[in-house]
C-alpha cells in the first residue's frame, strides 16, 4: 500500500463516522468506547441475544471479544456473527487469553469455525493457540512462542482462510500471501489495561470504511502506534495513568498529514 493511503483511510473513518458494534469484555467497554469516539467512529457496545443480529446488521463491523467469557456472553456473539455474515458486515475476533484454559481455546476455535471472521488479532501465544500451534501464554498475556512471528501469521491466515494481525514489538498483518510490518507504538501500551482490546475496535473502524482488509488494518495499526508514541512524549515517559488519558486525547487529535509522515511500515517478501 502506499503511504497516501494512511492518511486516506483516517479521513474516511473521520468522515464516514461507522458504526462499530462491539461485544467486548467488561474490563475495558468504557476505554474502548472512549477510544472509538476520539478516533471518529460511532461506538455501540450491545450483548443481549435478543437484540444483537439487528445491531450486527446495521454495523459498519462487528468486533467480537473474548476477555471475559460466559455461556450467555458466547451465545450472544455466534448470534451477532452470523447476522453480520448474513449482511456482508466485516468481522474482527479478538481470542483473548487462547491458550490459557482450555475453555477459552475450544471457544477461540469454535467461533472460527462457525463464523467466518474477516480480521483475527490477537498476540503470537494466541493467535498460535487458536491454529493449534505451540505457544505459551499466562493469564490472558502473551508469553514467549517458538513460532516466528511472520511466518506465524502467513500459516495462520492460509489456514484460516482471512487477515490474521499478529501484535508485538512489530505488528505483523498477512493474508497468507502479502505481508507487512508496523513497527511504531511504545511498550507502556502494555502496562495499560484495555490498549490491545481498543486496538481491535479500532481496526474494526478501519474495516468498515476500506474493502482492502490488509489495508485496513495497516492503516489502523499505523494510526494507532503514532497516537501511542505522541502519547508517550506528551505524558511525560512511564506514567501509565497520564498515558491513558492522553492516548485517548492523540487518538482524536492525530492527523492523518502526521500518520503517513511518521508511520514505519514494510512490506515482507
Amino acid at each position: 500500500m502506499e503511504l497516501h493511503e494512511l492518511e486516506q483511510n483516517l479521513m474516511k473513518v473521520r468522515e464516514q463516522k461507522p458504526l462499530v458494534h462491539n461485544i467486548t469484555n467488561v474490563v475495558v467497554t468504557n476505554f474502548t468506547a472512549n477510544g472509538l469516539l476520539a478516533l471518529g467512529a460511532s461506538p455501540v457496545m450491545a450483548y443481549a441475544k435478543e437484540e444483537v443480529a439487528d445491531m450486527a446488521k446495521i454495523a459498519g463491523a462487528l468486533v467480537l471479544n473474548m476477555g471475559t467469557l460466559d455461556e450467555t456472553v458466547v451465545h450472544a456473539m455466534h448470534v451477532a456473527g452470523r447476522s453480520a455474515n448474513a449482511h456482508g458486515v466485516p468481522v474482527v475476533f479478538d481470542p483473548v487469553g487462547a491458550g490459557a484454559t482450555p475453555y477459552r481455546t475450544d471457544t477461540a476455535r469454535k467461533m472460527m469455525d462457525e463464523v467466518k471472521v474477516s480480521i483475527l488479532r490477537g498476540n503470537a501465544a494466541e493467535i498460535a493457540n487458536v491454529i493449534g500451534e505451540s505457544g505459551t501464554i499466562k493469564g490472558v498475556d502473551g508469553g514467549d512462542t517458538a513460532a516466528d512471528a511472520v511466518e506465524l501469521a502467513r500459516q495462520a491466515a492460509r489456514k484460516l482462510g482471512c487477515v490474521v494481525v499478529v501484535t508485538g514489538a512489530d505488528d505483523i498483518v498477512s493474508d497468507g500471501s502479502v505481508t507487512w510490518k508496523v513497527s511504531n507504538g511504545t511498550a507502556l501500551l502494555t502496562k495499560v489495561t484495555g490498549t490491545g482490546c481498543l486496538l481491535t475496535s479500532v481496526i474494526g473502524a478501519f474495516a468498515a470504511v476500506e474493502k482492502d482488509l490488509v489495508k485496513a488494518a495497516v492503516s489502523a495499526l499505523a494510526y494507532y502506534g503514532v497516537a501511542a508514541e505522541e502519547a508517550l512524549k506528551v505524558s511525560g515517559g512511564d506514567r501509565p495513568g497520564t498515558f491513558q488519558t492522553e492516548l485517548l486525547n492523540q487518538l482524536h487529535q492525530v492527523e492523518g498529514a502526521f500518520v503517513k509522515k511518521a508511520a514505519i511500515l514494510a512490506q515482507v517478501e
